[in-house]
Formats: C-alpha cells, structure tokens, sequence
C-alpha cells in the first residue's frame, strides 16, 4: 500500500471534458502557442491519456527551445505519462531530471518543486538510495532557504515520505505536520484541502505501522472535513479505518466502512484498488478468527480486484493475503504457487510482506516434505528478517538513547533548579538595588529630557524670530525695489512734461502756433502713456507686494517694443527705433521684461541728454537655440566702473546717476537671464539681454 499513500497528491481528479488538440496556426506569439499546447497536455493527463500526452509534450518540447519554464513543463508531464502509464519508471525518471534541469534554469521555483516530489518517489522505487538521498540533502537545503510557502508544504511532505520508507515514523510525522501547517496558509481551494486530509491519512498508516490503532483513528477523524468532497481519498482513508478495526477485532466497524468503500465513486483503477484493499482487510481478519472459508472467498476478490487495478503493489498484497490463507488451509502447492507470484515483487514495495512471504514459503515446502526448498527460503527469509530486525533495532536503540539523554537532562535540570533557587534569592537582592538605581537614573534622565527640551523650545523660537527678520529685511528690500522702479519709470515722462510746461510758461513768444499745437499733443499724448504705465506699475507691484517672483507666460516682444515706444514717444530730439524682424515670442515674465526694458531705454535717453541727433536702436533675434535683445545708442559712452552693479551685488548705484542698473541686475536674475554691456568712449553704449 506504500505506492498509494505517496501518491495520494498526485492523483487527486479533476472533471475534464474531452479535449481537442490546438490549432497552433491560430495564435499569434510563440508564448500564446506554447500555452495552448500546455493546457491541452495538462487536460488530456487528467483524462489518463498517457499516449496521447506523451505525443503532445513531444510537440511543445520542440516548441519551446528557448522557453526553460515551459520546457521543463512539458517534460514533468511527459514524466507523468511514463509513471502511470504501467510504472515505466525508467523513462520517467529521464524526462523528470530534465524537468528538474530546465526549472533550475528558468529559476521556476514552482516547476522545480513538482519534480523534486515526483523524482523522490522515482528513486525509491528503482532502489536508487544513493541519488535519493543526495535528493533528501537538495531539498532539505530547498525548504530552508526559501520563502515559498507552496514549496515547503510539498517538500516538507517529501521528506515525510523519504522516512515513511526507512520505518523512521516518527520523523515522518514531524515532516507531515510541518507540511501541513504550511498547506494551511495557502489560499483556500479545493484541491488545497483534499491535500490537508491526505497529509491526515498519511499520518494515519504511519500509526498504522506502529501499531497504535486509537492515534491513527485519531489522525482519520482529522482528515473527515477536508477530504468528504473526494470519494476516491475517502475510500482509502476508509481503508485506514478497516485496518485499525481489524486489529481492534471490531467487526460491526469493519463492515460498516467496508460497505461504505463500494458506495464511494471513482476513477476504474482507483476504484478497484480500494475495493481490493478492503476484501484483504477483510480475509486478514477472518483468517485470525480461522473462519477461512470465509476469509479464503475475500482474498480471491482481492487478488481479483487488484489485477483489475494494474497496480503491482496492490497485486503482491493481495496475493500474499490468498497464500497464507491457502497455507492455513494445508492447500500448500496452491499456497507455493500463489506466494511465489507474490515475492516477484514484495522486496519493491514492502520489505515486511518480502519477509512473511518466505517465512510462508518456507513452512509450504517443509510441510511437503521437501526439506531442501524449505531450507533455501528459510534462509531468504533468515536473511531478510535479520536485516528488518536490525534496521528496527538501530532505531530502538536511537530512540533509547534519546530517552537516555532526555533523563539525563532531566536530572541536571534538578540539580541546576536548586542551585537556581540559591541564585534566585542573590538575584532578588540584586534587583531591588538595581530597582533603587535605576529609578534614580531614571529621575536624573527626566532632567536632562526638561532641560533639552527647553533648550530644543529656545532654539525653535530664535529660529521662528530669525525667519521673522528675513522676511521682514526681504519686505523692505520689495518695497525699496518698487519704489526704485517707480520713480525710475516714471521719472523721464514726468521730467519731458514738466519741460514742456516750463517752457510753455516761460518762453511763450519761441513757440509758434503750429509748434505749440504738435507740442500740446505730444505731452496730451505723453500724459496718457504716462497713465497708462502707472496703472500698469501700480497693478503689478500691488500683485507682487506679499511675494515677489516672476509669473512665466508667452509674450510677443513686438507687444513689448510697442508699448515702450509709447511710453518714450515724448522724448525730445531722440530717434527711437525697434527691429524684431523674426517677430519672437518669449516664455518669460511680462513685467519684468517691460522694466528692464524701460530701464534700460530711461538710461539711453539720460545718455544722449547731451549728444546731437541722438539714436537709440532695440533689436530681437535669435541665434544657436538662444534670444537676444539690445539696446543701442550713441552716447558719449561710459566706463567699466559706472557699469559695475550689473555684475558686483556689493555696488548698488542711485536713481540720480540715471542708470538704475540695481533694479536692471535683480530683475535679470529673477528671470533667469544675463546682460552683458560693451560700451566705447564717445561712439556708445550696448548692453544685450540674453535668454
């Protein structure tokens, strides 16, 4: 029955409808193809189909070259064809290495797990102990290192079983729990839960094989709530319960499960393996009562049954059961014949039942006389018990010596208890000192925390003064600025008109009739730019008073020019000229640009006070992704020095000097631009904005 129990995981049954094979022509991406074949191979194995996955996984091998995961898929399938498919465990073990291979590649930590579990039960049944054990430390290795709580509910669950097989139960149960705390956490389902109640029963059989029937039906009733969906689970654990009343000599028990086990529906195989199963529980138990009649009619539905289920494990079992039956009958030919059948493959799957089948064998041929075959299983079965008495006795002798040690310990417990209590009684004094003294540390800590505290509350209330002072210094500085643009934007409209007027005043013979009407005009004209820029002034700096940044927007610099010749059209005796021949737009802030420009054009006109026919020339171009403006005229020129406040922020020079170039230099900067200034002794002066 050992087959069964390890593959309880793997052939838990899914409804599947039958399936058609892709049309690979259909999907686009080698991804969309390589799942299609997938999915198909995965529905036409749970339809046991094993020739039909076989060819498929052939297709999707060949498909996926450069797709590891989906490889190593398709060759865990494959494997899975090769097992079941009459237990070809040769070529099963070939295409789950591979698996393994492929999935260590692709880093699939889910593909490697599944074929860890199914490579584990592989070795143990080709009797290949050294690689298996190499595969115990692998995944030992696996489930300590790693996150996935998928992986350590499956290999916790594979390391349970590699114990199972060497009798060491114990550590098998560990595992098991293990493995089942962790299926705990996986998300709910279906499946999930049938794998909880399988983990139940198999801890179950290992009680089983330790004789202790009461833990095992123990461990049963766990595993009822997550297996009462799965009849072909049910009738194993069923079986369980048969196996446990058998010892228990329960009959009413025994028959009620028994009839329970041909109530469940299955898969045909399944359902003939645990309708055999059940008949040998049933023959074992009359054959102790030496009703053997009855119990021989059961053992030949066993041995029926199993054939049906073309299980070999199931087969030996059943056969074993039918010898000794025979054998208790004196039947002893037909008992030799049928044993011996069975030992073909007893050593595989269960050494005990290799045992009894010699013992059995043995006692046959002596009661027939023929005393040289007696000997000859005799030793066979000398040998074997020998070897099962041994393996036993090693973990007898393992688990004395843990008790030995856990008394030992117990008794140095004792010992240390008492020196304990001694120490216990200095510890107690010890506290209260340690009480006193650091209730008084403790004291001289709220201290220190008050006074750090207070010193933490000075600190923040200079820093809140400080930032006071440089928003108070920083409002001063936005007053004096547009106090500074102000009087140097307005200075020179309200100085022509002025002019006017005093000559207008004093000299009224100078002006003729036509001269004072263009004169009168002119300063009507003047008087309204001038309004017009002290609306304009006004507006922006009431805007700009709590916070004094630039507001970027797109401007035409031909608005602009426009309106700065507006503004200086009353300035006597000066040509003022504007050349913007790409007609630029600018990302920049309007007043800004409007102030320096004024700025700078209020200083050309203070320059050229003196100078005959002057000029004064405003040019917008553009050149390698940059954008120039200037201002040209032909003053008398100037000196690095007068020009130094556009580039020292330590040299602030007054309103009356005519330059202003304190408000030219913060605005500048304000909006991310430079000027530059070259002036030349009597030939002029150009300073150029660049952006």
């Amino acid at each position: 029955m050992k087959r069964t129990g390890i593959l309880f995981l793997c052939f838990i049954t899914f409804s599947v409808f039958a399936q058609q094979e892709p049309n690979l022509s259909r999907y686009k991406t080698t991804a969309e193809k390589l799942q299609a074949q997938l999915n198909y191979t995965r529905d036409i194995l749970n339809l046991d189909e094993y020739s039909k996955v076989i060819k498929s996984t052939e297709k999707g091998i060949n498909l996926s070259q450069n797709y590891p995961a989906y490889l190593s898929k398709f060759y865990f399938f494959r494997g899975m064809a090769y097992e079941f498919n009459n237990n070809q465990y040769q070529e099963a073990l070939v295409n789950y290495e591979l698996a393994w291979k492929y999935a260590k590649k692709a880093r699939h930590l889910k593909n490697e797990t599944s074929a860890l579990m199914r490579l584990n039960y592989i070795y143990y049944a080709l009797n290949d102990t050294t690689k298996r054990k190499s595969l115990m430390l692998y995944i030992k290795n696996v489930v300590d290192t790693t996150k996935s709580v998928y992986t350590k509910a499956v290999l916790y669950g594979s390391l349970g079983e590699y114990y199972l097989d060497y009798a060491q139960y114990e550590t098998f149960i560990g595992y098991q729990l293990k493995a089942i705390v962790y299926k705990k956490q996986i998300p709910k389902s279906v499946a999930n839960n049938e794998n909880i109640g399988v983990s139940y029963c198999q801890i179950a059989s290992a009680y089983i094989k330790m004789k202790q029937f009461d833990k095992a039906i123990e461990y049963l009733n766990y595993s009822k709530p997550y297996i009462k969906t799965s009849p072909y689970i049910m009738a194993f654990c069923s079986n369980y319960y048969i196996q446990c009343f058998v010892a228990e000599k329960k009959l009413d028990s025994i028959q009620k499960y028994y009839r329970l086990i041909y109530t469940y529906p299955s898969e045909k195989d399944s359902l003939f393996l645990n309708l055999s199963f059940a008949n040998r529980s049933m023959s074992e138990y009359y054959v102790d009562k030496r009703e053997l009649n009855t119990a021989h009619n059961y053992a030949e539905k066993a041995v029926l049954l199993g054939k049906k289920s073309n299980d070999d494990d199931i087969i030996m079992e059943a056969n074993t059961v039918l010898g000794r039956v025979l054998y208790e009958k004196r039947d002893y030919k037909k008992a030799i014949e049928i044993l011996t059948l069975a030992s073909k493959n007893a050593l595989t799957y269960d050494k005990e039942s290799f045992v009894n089948i010699n013992k059995k064998l043995s006692q046959s041929y002596a009661a027939l006389g023929l005393w040289q075959k007696a000997y000859q299983y005799n030793e066979i079965y000398s040998k074997a018990n020998d070897e099962m008495m041994q393996e036993s006795a090693k973990q007898n002798i393992a688990n004395a010596e843990a008790r030995y040690q856990n008394k030992t310990k117990g008794q140095e417990i004792k010992n240390l208890s008492a020196q304990n209590t001694i120490k216990n009684i200095q510890i107690a004094d010890a506290k209260k000192q340690r009480f006193y003294l650091i209730s008084g540390m403790i004291l001289v800590g709220i201290i220190g925390l008050l006074l750090f505290r207070q010193n933490q509350n000075r600190k923040k209330t200079n820093q809140k003064l400080q930032l006071l002072n440089q928003e108070l210094d920083e409002a001063n500085k936005v007053k004096a600025r547009f106090f500074g643009i102000l009087n140097h934007d307005l200075r020179s409209p309200v100085s022509n008109l002025i002019h006017f007027l005093h000559l207008q005043k004093e000299n009224p013979e100078l002006i003729d009739e036509a001269t004072a009407l263009r004169m009168q005009t002119k300063v009507i004209s003047g008087a309204e730019n001038l309004l017009t820029s002290m609306e304009d002034i006004l507006l922006w700096s009431k805007g700009q008073m709590d916070n004094f940044k630039p507001h970027l927007q797109k401007i035409a610099i031909a608005d602009v020019f426009e309106e700065t010749q507006k503004h200086f059209e009353s300035a006597e005796n000066i040509q003022l000229s504007f050349e913007n021949p790409e007609n630029i737009i600018l990302n920049t802030d309007e007043n800004y640009l409007k102030t320096i420009i004024r700025n700078l054009t209020g200083n050309a006109i203070k320059a050229l006070e003196k100078t005959q026919n002057g000029k004064i020339i405003w040019k917008a171009w553009q050149e390698n992704n940059q954008t120039f403006l200037s201002i040209t005229d032909n003053g008398h020129g100037g000196t690095q020095e007068q020009f130094k406040a556009l580039y020292d922020d330590s040299q602030v020079i007054g309103i009356k000097s005519g330059l202003g170039l304190h408000l030219i230099r913060d605005l500048a900067t304000a909006i991310n631009c430079k000027i530059e200034v070259s002036s030349k002794p009597e030939l002029g002066t150009t300073f150029t904005i660049i952006f």
